[in-house]
């Protein structure tokens, strides 16, 4: 998909999480990319619209990893 698609049908995201995820969990988390930065993991990816995003942090819930922020960022490089 084109970077003008992404930017027509939803927004780029970073989820910051209490804890550790190592990339295992990428598929899980819609293909997200996932970072870790001091004790913390960063999700970061395009996001479809509010009901993919809501279901992201249902998923992060879930597994009883703490939300620590939920910001809307630039796109990669590579998007």
């Amino acid at each position: 998909m084109s970077s003008t698609s992404h930017e027509q049908h939803g927004h780029w995201y970073e989820i910051r999480i209490q804890g550790r995820l190592d990339e295992r969990w990428s598929a899980w988390f819609d293909d997200l990319t996932l970072s870790q930065e001091d004790g913390t993991t960063v999700l970061r990816g395009h996001v479809t619209d509010q009901a993919a995003l809501h279901g992201l942090l249902h998923k992060l819930r879930d597994l009883g990893l703490p939300l620590l922020s939920v910001t809307r960022a630039e796109p990669g490089p590579h998007s």
